[in-house]
């Protein structure tokens, strides 16, 4: 007979804890509830508190997890270490980290001021790396962690007047694959999602334009924009150990735009 595999198990998030940043709304808060439908108790990270306690109430309300907010500037790295210290006192433990917090600042280079683009790369990419290694430790001393950080599609081809957004995401590329490398013997899996177009509240600015709708249809071959359940799935699989044999992966969500 052969052994029997663990198959939908794998998924099983139970007892784990997962700090989301740009937890509150859009595809951060769409991960939150997939990881919680799944079992995991949340720690949502953004600098609105407000915001954050309405989404970490919706959650503890919605799922049987255990959900709290944490109003940080993940820039700012005594704020990171503050809020993982909380999250440890709280929560005994930090099994995932899901780096979701970002900006985007849009505009031809030569109309975009120097303060505009270390701004995106402070938040998409600085943050980042502040988090990730004030995490480490705790993982480390667990023997076990996954770390998804949240690139794009726009890590991975290009995209005009868009000069701060896909620098800082083609640093999160590169950022999960040399970190995936430094963790794996800890047992550590770093991977990053790379959304496609999803209609959050970063795009709504942009999204009733004929140009950006004429795009879509035509960069993506699904012809429309992501929803926000479509980014669950992804969450949940590299948040598990489901994903385990996984390191320094890209996973794109994105309708098929890299595909073409």
């Amino acid at each position: 007979m052969t052994q029997k595999l663990p198959g939908i198990k794998q998924f099983d998030l139970s007892g784990k804890t997962a700090v989301i940043t740009g937890g509150s709304k859009g595809l951060g808060l769409a991960m939150a509830e997939g990881l919680a439908s799944a079992g995991a108790n949340i720690a949502l990270v953004n600098r609105n508190a407000e915001e954050g306690k309405t989404a970490a109430s919706y959650l503890a309300q919605s799922y049987p997890v255990k959900a709290m907010s944490y109003a940080t500037d993940i820039t700012k790295e005594d704020q990171v270490n503050g809020m993982v210290d909380k999250v440890v006192a709280a929560f005994g433990r930090i099994d995932i980290l899901i780096n979701s917090a970002g900006i985007n600042i849009r505009g031809p280079i030569e109309e975009l001021s120097l303060d505009q683009f270390n701004e995106v790369m402070q938040v998409n990419v600085t943050g980042t790396w502040l988090c990730c290694k004030a995490v480490i430790p705790h993982m480390k001393e667990q023997k076990r962690g996954s770390i998804i950080n949240l690139a794009s599609t726009l890590g991975l081809v290009g995209l005009a007047n868009r000069t701060p957004y896909t620098s800082s995401k083609g640093a999160i590329v590169q950022m999960t694959r040399a970190l995936g490398l430094e963790l794996a013997p800890f047992n550590i899996n770093v991977n990053a999602i790379c959304p496609g177009p999803f209609l959050t509240e970063m795009n709504i600015p942009v999204a009733d334009t004929e140009e950006v709708k004429n795009f879509i249809v035509g960069a993506t071959a699904l012809a429309r924009w992501g929803e926000l359940r479509e980014i669950q799935g992804a969450a949940i699989f590299l948040a598990s150990e489901a994903s385990s044999y996984m390191v320094g992966s890209m996973l794109t969500v994105d309708g098929g735009w890299t595909a073409k």
